[in-house]
C-alpha cells in the first residue's frame, strides 16, 4: 500500500474537520483516511471529503488493522478527550482514550514495519498549552518549549503522557513523531471555549432568543489562534518540522475575555449588556496564556494569518449558514 496514504484521527472534532478540508482539496479522496468517534461536530462536514472510518483508539486491534491496511505516510493524531472541565469526571477515561489511545498507534507503527521494514510515517500528535499549567506564570510568558511541564487537571496530565510518549517512542523506535503544543484556538465548530461560547451568545441576542450575553471571569488573558493557522502549521510540521521535537503553536496577541467581547461587538455591531453567571467562574483560571512560537517559525516559515476580527467574522457566518 503506498505511502501517499494521510490518516488523520479525530476527524469529527473542531480541528480534524478543518484539517480534512484542508487536505480534501490538495489529495484523492481514497488517499485521506479519516477516523472519528463520538462526533462533536456534524458529521456531514466531513464524511464527503474523505474515507471515513469509525475507530476506538482504545481498540489497539482496530487501530492496528487501519495502519496495516493503508500504510499511511502522514499521520495527524488529534483522537482525544479534550476537554478539561470532562477530565476531572471522568480521569480514567481521559487517560485512556489520549495516552493509551497514542500508545496504541505507536504500536501499530511497530508491529506494520515487521511487514515492511522500510514503513517511517511521520507523526504529528496533538498535544496541547494545559502540560505547562502552573509554568504559567507572568514572569514566564510567552512560555518556551523548555519550561516545566506542570499540568492542573488529569486532561493536563493525559497530554504530557501523550507528548512524553510521543518523545519515547522517537528515542526508542525511531518513530518520527512530533510533538505540537497547541495553545487557545478557536474558529468555526468550535464549542466550549470563551470565544465560541461568547459569540454563540451573541448570535442568540442578535436572533431574540436572549437579553444579556452571559460571562464569567473577564480579566484573564489568552493568546488565540485561528483554526486555520493552526492547521497550517500542523501541516508544515508534518512537512519541516525535526523528529522528536516539541513546538508551541499560539497566537501573537493576548486578549483579556473583555476584549474578546469588545471585538464581537464590533463584528456584530451593537453593544450588549453583560451578565456575571457565577456558574462560568472557575475556582482556579490560569491568569494569562500565551506560547512562544519562535521555534516554530523559525524551522517551518509559519506566521499566523488570521486576526480575532477575521475569525470571528468567520464564525458568524458558520453560525448563520446552519
Amino acid at each position: 500500500m503506498s505511502n501517499e496514504h494521510i490518516l488523520i484521527t479525530g476527524t469529527a472534532g473542531m480541528v480534524g474537520s478543518h484539517l480534512v478540508e484542508y487536505y480534501s482539496g490538495k489529495v484523492k479522496k481514497e488517499f485521506l483516511i479519516g477516523t472519528y468517534f463520538n462526533p462533536t461536530i456534524n458529521l456531514n462536514d466531513i464524511v464527503d471529503l474523505c474515507v471515513p472510518l469509525q475507530l476506538d483508539v482504545r481498540n489497539a486491534a482496530a487501530v492496528e488493522k487501519i495502519i496495516h491496511e493503508f500504510n499511511p505516510g502522514k499521520i495527524f493524531h488529534l483522537a482525544a478527550q479534550s476537554f478539561p472541565t470532562v477530565s476531572w469526571l471522568r480521569p480514567v477515561d481521559t487517560m485512556d482514550i489520549n495516552a493509551n489511545g497514542t500508545i496504541n498507534l505507536f504500536e501499530a507503527i511497530i508491529s506494520a514495519r515487521k511487514l515492511d521494514a522500510a514503513y517511517n510515517p511521520v507523526v504529528v500528535v496533538a498535544c496541547s498549552s494545559a502540560e505547562y499549567g502552573a509554568s504559567l506564570t507572568p514572569e514566564n510568558i510567552p512560555i518556551k518549549e523548555n519550561a516545566a511541564l506542570l499540568p492542573l487537571h488529569p486532561y493536563g496530565v493525559s497530554k504530557v503522557a501523550q507528548d512524553l510518549l510521543t518523545y519515547q517512542y522517537f528515542k526508542g523506535h525511531n518513530i518520527r513523531g512530533i510533538r505540537a503544543r497547541i495553545f487557545n484556538t478557536t474558529g468555526s465548530r468550535k464549542t466550549n471555549d470563551a470565544v465560541s461560547d461568547f459569540v454563540q451568545r451573541a448570535f442568540d441576542i442578535i436572533n431574540g432568543k436572549t437579553e444579556k450575553l452571559r460571562v464569567g471571569n473577564l480579566t484573564t488573558q489568552r493568546a488565540i489562534t485561528d483554526v486555520r493557522d493552526l492547521v497550517s502549521a500542523l501541516v508544515l510540521l508534518a512537512d519541516k518540522g525535526n523528529a522528536g521535537e516539541a513546538y508551541n503553536i499560539s497566537g501573537e496577541k493576548v486578549y483579556s475575555m473583555q476584549e474578546v467581547i469588545e471585538v464581537i461587538e464590533k463584528v456584530c455591531n451593537r453593544k450588549f449588556i453583560l451578565e456575571t453567571d457565577q456558574a462560568l467562574l472557575r475556582p482556579t483560571d490560569e491568569p494569562i496564556i500565551y506560547g512562544d512560537s519562535t521555534k516554530l517559525k523559525n524551522e517551518t516559515g509559519w506566521q499566523q494569518k488570521y486576526s480575532l476580527h477575521k475569525t470571528v467574522i468567520n464564525m458568524i457566518d458558520y453560525l448563520s449558514k446552519k
